[in-house]
């Protein structure tokens, strides 16, 4: 069966996104590669319409770095968390400012993700 190829318009963006990362993002992209929890994390992965901050394809897991920007987009946030969901892909968020200043805990949270041990529920 043959893959269907990614839209270029999307592949773009999606590298484009690659070479602009938040400082969160980035820090956390460097404490998550190289299977450092035991699972491979993809960034900036391309997923239907979406491009995912980071990605674990192993667990169906994807992890947002949010900014300020998304305090006015709530609503659509939610809409695409519902539409991973549907598509069997956990999502969990987390603030830039929790990813700088509680980093330990926010690495917790996401290897309890994982593992199976997030109280998903």
């Amino acid at each position: 069966m043959v893959k269907p190829k990614l839209p270029e318009q999307v592949r773009e963006f999606a590298r484009s996104l690659r070479l602009h990362q938040t400082d969160a993002e980035i820090l956390l992209w460097l404490l998550l590669k190289n299977r450092s929890l035991g699972f491979k994390f993809r960034r900036q992965h391309p997923v239907g319409r979406y491009v995912l901050d980071l990605y674990c394809h192993e667990a169906h897991l994807c992890v947002e770095v949010d900014g300020g920007q998304h305090n006015s987009e709530v609503s659509r946030d939610e809409q695409r968390t519902a539409e991973l969901n549907k598509a069997g892909i956990r999502v969990i968020r987390f603030w830039d400012n929790e990813v700088l200043n509680s980093t330990e805990a926010v690495l917790e949270r996401i290897y309890l993700e994982l593992t199976g041990s997030g109280g998903r529920g």
